[in-house]
């Protein structure tokens, strides 16, 4: 069963599919909060994220890239005490970690966004052979799904549902290349 045919009317499940999944993002902060969501989904369910979603928000800054990269053994303690979000080591190492990188990226290409366009398009074997060398944390599902939840990738909404057509006004980089 799709995302599309649960997620409606859903509490938390709804709001996402209907304002957030498959949209295109630009905002660096807002992909790194994508990116840390879907490293810490890893081995949980979504709905348990979304629950967490604030208190995520609250811990690491609202996602701050340039705050989060300057963590250091005090944050990452507090990181690891917060009973509000993931308390899993190598999540809360792979967040600061790839906070740290992003500020690389940016400094080297402008922002995080910017380098995501220069490697797309990419098939997702090639995008997750590319995240596994510059990210920590970051396999297959949590690439693929990083990707599709931000418009880099086709396969968030089926084309009977009402977003798909929303997100598609919106040119997310997959439609680009579907048009050619």
């Amino acid at each position: 069963m799709s995302y599309c045919a649960i997620a409606p009317g859903h509490p938390f499940h709804g709001p996402y599919h209907e304002t957030e999944y498959g949209f295109p993002l630009k905002d660096d902060d807002r992909l790194f909060e994508r990116l840390v969501l879907e490293i810490n989904q890893a081995g949980l369910s979504w709905l348990t994220i979304l629950k967490k979603r604030d208190n995520f928000l609250a811990a690491y800054d609202r996602f701050d890239v340039r705050r989060v990269a300057r963590y250091g053994r005090r944050e990452r303690g507090r990181l690891l005490r917060d009973p509000g979000i993931i308390r899993n080591r190598l999540k809360v190492d792979a967040a600061i970690e790839n906070a740290r990188r992003l500020v690389a990226l940016r400094d080297a290409h402008g922002s995080f966004a910017t380098w995501l366009d220069s490697h797309h398009p990419l098939k997702k074997p090639e995008w997750v052979k590319l995240f596994k060398k510059t990210f920590r944390f970051t396999g297959g599902e949590i690439t693929g799904e990083f990707l599709i939840s931000t418009g880099y990738l086709p396969g968030a909404h089926v084309r009977s549902c009402p977003v798909y057509a929303r997100v598609l006004r919106l040119d997310p980089p997959w439609a680009a290349v579907a048009r050619k």
